[in-house]
């Protein structure tokens, strides 16, 4: 085990931060308004009594880009738990299909599968991490490694509880938060070490997204226009049920 250097993570943020700023332009520039009408519940707006076309362009791009930010920032975060791991325990990023990072500690081998936060599976999902974490430990069996391994779901926020630290049936751990960047770094204090390099560049980086962010508003509300309103300015919803709704078999 190696001492982590604050100093080494730092730069591995500030060279690589831009990756995901980058992530979020380009999935804002190539968002089509009609991809997005489709994937957003209609009579949901229409029950609200959404009457403008800017409302339903705000409302929408706002949900979908928040989905895929999260999304973007999660892999980012993996890139960075990993990078911290291999700086402290050599850790490795796996190439067991579904196991992102394995790393040895005190004669144990560590299979851990990283998520953004606590709450991102539902039962199936779940089953699906308890199988490949079963399918990891046979491949690493059958690979010749006497060692005991020890699977973990590692969540990048939320708080670890005493309630799902140990799953049911001794399948996993499961460490949250301040627990799991202890548990990949041996620094207590790392998931809060971290808040002050994230911020490199972040509110010239902002700047720029918020302006093709506004542009974009811009163009969707003046395509919405044209296409999902009567020519008194009043909301076509039938073209748009139909749009999001119409059988197409």
């Amino acid at each position: 085990m190696n001492q982590l250097q604050l100093s080494d993570v730092t730069q591995y943020v500030e060279e690589n931060i831009g990756l995901f700023h980058k992530s979020r332009i380009d999935g804002l520039n190539s968002l089509k308004l009609r991809n997005v009408l489709k994937k957003k519940n209609p009579y949901l707006f229409k029950a609200k009594h959404v009457l403008t076309s800017d409302e339903i362009v705000r409302s929408i791009m706002d949900a979908f880009m928040s989905s895929k930010e999260e999304a973007v920032f999660g892999n980012w975060l993996e890139g960075l738990a990993i990078f911290i791991n291999e700086k402290v325990f050599d850790g490795r990023k796996s190439g067991i299909p579904g196991i992102d990072l394995e790393f040895d500690n005190e004669g144990v081998r560590y299979i851990v599968s990283i998520k953004s936060g606590p709450s991102w599976g539902n039962d199936s999902q779940i089953k699906k991490l308890i199988d490949n974490f079963n399918s990891a430990r046979r491949i690493l069996k059958t690979s010749g490694a006497e060692i005991s391994v020890v699977a973990v779901n590692g969540c990048c926020y939320g708080t670890t509880t005493k309630r799902n630290v140990y799953k049911e049936k001794g399948d996993y751990y499961k460490y949250c938060g301040q627990k799991f960047w202890e548990f990949i770094s041996g620094e207590g204090t790392l998931y809060k070490d971290l808040v002050e390099p994230l911020s490199h560049q972040a509110k010239e980086r902002n700047e720029d997204f918020i302006e093709s962010y506004s542009r974009k508003i811009n163009l969707f509300t003046k395509e919405f226009t044209e296409t999902f309103c009567h020519q008194d300015g009043s909301i076509n919803w039938r073209r748009i049920v139909e749009l999001n709704s119409r059988a197409t078999v």
